[in-house]
């Protein structure tokens, strides 16, 4: 009797150890259940992310969680924006800023929208994650991606009217140089998507000057790559004949479109430039 009543009293204890330890984490990521909340359902857990970029997914969610960004970026929080992109399907919670005890409503249940970025400034508060009150919670997940960006201005990429309008030459050279991608390339096809409002560029890129992430691929043996770039619906994109240079920055795993001259426009820009020293970087052109 006494056997049986320790195997059942371990099994117990495996279960709630279980159950406890329903959650992993890193630096920048975060996964968690919210099976740990069943038992005290307004349990507040907390996260901590101190990293520029990442995503958190919860399983379940039931109770509430407080996120807390931290970073080594070298800025002050009030020269700080946090993005949200939430996962395709992201249910079962809202999400509030939460300051000094105050929440203030960021994005419901119902208005998370798959490829819609939310933003924020970091002096606003920490994200509030709050489950909404569910019959079946079997099938809820709730997740984002986040990235933290020094400039404003530059962090609301799909609210940023100004992201349509050409660079002028020193905006030019300056992506050429610091851009996540920078290629030369023509332009295969573009597609638009109404519901998430953008457009695609597929293109063929001749060049590959730099590349954050591998978004371009080899075609076999050709010496050319494949891939595309994201932009605002609004800005109009068309498709174009001839060469030109593409410059973009990496956000949420889609290069969105920077600067994109004429290749032939570029090479003169940058010339005229290089003549008078007065180039931010080292480029070959042709």
């Amino acid at each position: 009797m006494l056997s049986a009543v320790l195997d059942s009293l371990i099994a117990v204890l495996l279960v709630c150890r279980a159950a406890s330890s329903q959650h992993s984490s890193n630096q920048c990521s975060w996964k968690g259940s919210g099976l740990t909340h069943n038992a005290h359902s307004r349990d507040v857990e907390q996260v901590y992310l101190r990293c520029s970029e990442g995503s958190l997914e919860w399983l379940y969610p039931t109770g509430a969680l407080r996120v807390n960004l931290r970073t080594n970026l070298a800025s002050s929080y009030k020269n700080l924006t946090v993005c949200i992109k939430p996962f395709k399907d992201s249910k079962g919670a809202n999400i509030y800023l939460e300051k000094a005890g105050d929440l203030k409503l960021l994005v419901t249940e119902e208005d998370q929208v798959p490829n819609k970025v939310y933003c924020f400034g970091m002096d606003e508060g920490a994200l509030f994650i709050q489950a909404t009150p569910q019959m079946d919670i079997s099938r809820k997940i709730t997740g984002f991606q986040y990235e933290l960006f020094k400039d404003r201005t530059v962090a609301d990429l799909h609210n940023a009217p100004a992201s349509c309008r050409p660079c002028n030459d020193m905006e030019l050279l300056l992506a050429a140089c610091t851009s996540d991608l920078v290629i030369r390339g023509t332009i295969r096809s573009v597609s638009h998507d109404q519901q998430q409002e953008e457009s695609r560029i597929d293109i063929f890129a001749d060049k590959i000057y730099r590349q954050k992430n591998k978004v371009f691929q080899p075609i076999g043996k050709s010496g050319k790559w494949l891939g595309h770039i994201k932009t605002l619906l609004h800005c109009g994109v068309k498709e174009g004949e001839g060469d030109f240079l593409f410059t973009g920055s990496m956000h949420f795993g889609d290069v969105q479109l920077g600067c994109a001259p004429r290749y032939k426009d570029f090479r003169r820009i940058y010339k005229e430039a290089r003549d008078k020293g007065e180039i931010p970087c080292e480029l070959t052109t042709d």
